[in-house]
């Protein structure tokens, strides 16, 4: 080995810092792990290490410095030790060991952060809630609870993505997802057509034939519509902005079927329609001839 100063890239006045700094950025970048297959890089790294090693010492720096021993440690011929010949460690320095436990650090191979599971369950809202939006509290299969919070306007189908809320992640990755898929339970007289609500709403005979006004159930709660004087079972009335609300917020409309609904057994109703005389080019089936 030649000058371990020169081999070092370091002056002989350098300090223990910088020694140690130059032996780390040198190791680190001559290691055979860094340089599999390289015997170049390798004879440098063990001309490396045999630098550091006698210069980290403070006693066999003083020695080569005054030329008591040669660059690999060995006492010259004309030298006679006169003294003790204990080590010391120059103030300041790492143990090589310590040094080479960073470099090894450097190249052992890493876990890699995995995101965790995502967990997925099932959740039942009625049509109002789906309409509204509601907030449920759901108990994940760890035994956690979370609050989740439909929005308005939810589908029946719908997953739910709720971030962090799965699996805890692996050598620091994140958590994973909560996926909430939603089922709709059916309501008893709505039902739901894209963004409209849909009602059979059913009126007697009077009301079709001479028109009311009649209160009618909406997802908002109820209100008054007026029948038209005339009305038969199928004629569609529209409450605008009584429906669902899009993605965009706009909300769609109710439609409202009128289903004219007769009494049982009525008699009086059963005489007048024996006796009731239909207007002249009257036929009920026309359209479908």
């Amino acid at each position: 080995m030649t000058d371990p100063y020169s081999i070092l890239g370091v002056s002989k006045s350098a300090s223990a810092d910088e020694i140690r700094a130059a032996y780390r950025k040198l190791a680190k970048a001559l290691h055979p792990d860094a340089n599999p297959g390289d015997a170049k890089a390798e004879d440098r790294f063990k001309q490396v290490s045999a630098a550091f090693k006698l210069l980290s010492n403070a006693e066999s720096r003083a020695k080569y410095d005054r030329g008591e021993i040669d660059a690999q440690g060995n006492e010259r011929a004309t030298f006679h030790p006169g003294g003790a010949h204990g080590r010391a460690r120059a103030g300041g320095f790492e143990d090589v060991s310590d040094i080479f436990s960073d470099l090894f650090t450097d190249f052992r191979p890493r876990s890699r952060a995995r995101k965790g599971a995502d967990l997925r369950f099932r959740l039942d809202l009625d049509f109002l809630d789906a309409a509204k939006g509601a907030t449920k509290r759901v108990t994940l299969p760890a035994g956690r609870t979370l609050d989740v919070r439909t929005p308005p306007g939810v589908t029946d189908g719908q997953t739910l993505r709720l971030a962090g809320q799965g699996e805890p992640g692996a050598a620091g990755g994140p958590a994973g997802d909560a996926l909430v898929e939603l089922h709709v339970t059916p309501h008893k007289f709505f039902s739901r057509d894209a963004d409209d609500v849909r009602l059979d709403l059913p009126v007697s005979f009077a009301e079709a034939v001479t028109g009311a006004k009649v209160r009618a159930p909406t997802i908002d709660g109820p209100v008054e519509v007026r029948v038209p004087p005339g009305s038969t079972s199928g004629t569609l009335l529209r409450l605008r902005g009584k429906g669902f609300a899009s993605r965009s917020g706009k909300r769609g409309d109710q439609i409202i079927r009128l289903m004219v609904d007769l009494p049982p057994d009525d008699a009086a109703l059963k005489r007048f329609a024996e006796t009731w005389n239909a207007p002249k080019g009257y036929d009920p089936r026309m359209k479908l001839r």
